[in-house]
């Protein structure tokens, strides 16, 4: 089976991707990657194939940052790579809503790759959920309204989605939390399912994790690992981590990720960087402070660290929200009234919030979750049409193991994994 992988190029939606694209790749599916030209490093790290989407025109196709205005050049260049490499199936991300259509076009399934949470409605319960931010109603009618605006761009209003009223989910989507980062009692649409976190990342180079290290061992003061995601209308987090870090019991190192305005005071006890691995840092945090997306949170729980969370908008509310029930997470105001310094010392100092974070990563490290993911992939292509036989890919390819014999399935994973292509 040839599979195209489309998702968002930035690492919390690629990297994913990339751990069950690897998994399907060594059980002897070939696998090809489509993103923005800056991806091709990561792709290369991880020996997989790469488009870039420039050369299909899709130039801003496959940034979170504009997900929504450039949906329809993702759209096309979807089409037209899937169509170059013989594509009999796309693995893209949540906010795809170009390689969801792409995938209709062509006839062909499609798996998304979601957040640590569920980011839409339930399909029962949960009414009763308490938000940081927007509601779930809201989130989703949002979503929706987009989705149906490419979709009429792309010339398809005149038909029925193959997924009727919940299009969103592809043919099927996958969790990489775990159920008690849902809200209690509610139920999950037919189509997700909970795989695990599907952790990878690229190759941290030696020479730059040991100057980190080096830097750190300075001083013997606790390391705060901050992830600061995307953000949108709220006030900068910049004066409170300054305030954090300037003359008290802790020092800092700073993802920028996608915050373009950095300001460290310049007496803060901050370390500012822009890596495409988080891993080696986190292993040297005491605890990590982050705004609530996906990919800081499950390193910190998978490496049984703490959070402080201060969300400022999209899911970072809805994740954050579901940490503090876990009791994984202390909510960090971005208010001045609050004092930083001292609330991080109380959740460094919080011994029942750490072990509660033990147990919930340890639970996550156990699953085999690129397993799961290839998995439901192979399930959602046996339940659709049958995929084109012997189709070289175009993009060229190191030669794949075989796969290797599956265990029996018992009853209880058949029910759990089987998939049912809507139509």
């Amino acid at each position: 089976m040839n599979i195209l992988l489309c998702p968002l190029s930035d690492g919390g939606y690629l990297y994913p991707a990339i751990a069950a694209g690897r998994e399907l790749r060594r059980r002897g599916h070939h696998v090809s990657v489509l993103g923005r030209s800056t991806a091709a490093p990561v792709a290369a790290d991880a020996g997989l194939p790469f488009a870039a989407a420039e050369d299909f025109g899709g130039h801003r196709a496959f940034s979170a940052t504009w997900w929504g205005p450039h949906g329809a050049a993702q759209y096309r260049a979807t089409v037209r790579a899937a169509r170059e490499t013989g594509a009999d199936l796309l693995v893209t991300s949540v906010l795809c809503n170009g390689a969801l259509l792409a995938a209709e076009t062509l006839d062909i399934p499609v798996v998304v790759v979601g957040l640590a949470a569920h980011l839409w409605d339930y399909r029962a319960g949960g009414d009763d959920e308490p938000h940081l931010g927007r509601t779930r109603q809201s989130r989703t009618e949002g979503c929706l309204g987009i989705y149906t605006d490419l979709r009429a761009e792309a010339g398809l209003a005149g038909r029925a989605s193959r997924w009727g009223d919940e299009p969103l989910l592809g043919d099927a989507l996958l969790l990489r939390g775990d159920p008690e980062l849902e809200y209690p009692g509610a139920q999950l649409p037919e189509r997700v399912r909970h795989v695990g976190p599907l952790s990878w990342e690229p190759t941290p180079d030696p020479a730059e994790a040991e100057a980190i290290g080096d830097h750190l061992s300075r001083s013997d003061k606790p390391v705060v690992y901050v992830h600061l995601g995307r953000f949108f209308e709220g006030r900068t987090l910049w004066p409170r981590l300054n305030e954090a870090f300037t003359g008290g019991r802790f020092q800092a190192v700073v993802e920028q990720g996608r915050s373009t305005d950095p300001q460290p005071a310049p007496d803060a006890d901050i370390l500012l960087v822009r890596k495409r691995w988080m891993g080696p840092l986190v292993d040297r945090a005491d605890l990590v402070l982050s705004s609530g997306t996906s990919a800081p949170v499950l390193a910190a729980l998978l490496r049984g660290r703490p959070l402080a969370l201060s969300p400022n908008g999209s899911e970072q509310p809805l994740l954050t929200g579901a940490c503090l029930r876990a009791g994984v997470a202390v909510h960090f105001p971005n208010d001045p009234s609050v004092a930083a310094s001292a609330l991080l010392e109380s959740a460094w100092r919080d011994d029942g919030l750490r072990a509660r974070a033990h147990v919930l990563g340890s639970r996550l490290a156990a699953i085999d979750s690129a397993a799961r993911a290839a998995d439901v992939v192979e399930r959602v292509a046996g339940a659709s049409a049958a995929p084109s036989a012997g189709a070289t890919p175009a993009f060229p390819s190191e030669a794949s193991t075989a796969p290797s014999a599956e265990a029996p399935v018992s009853a209880k994973e058949n029910d759990e994994y089987a998939i049912s292509r809507p139509r």
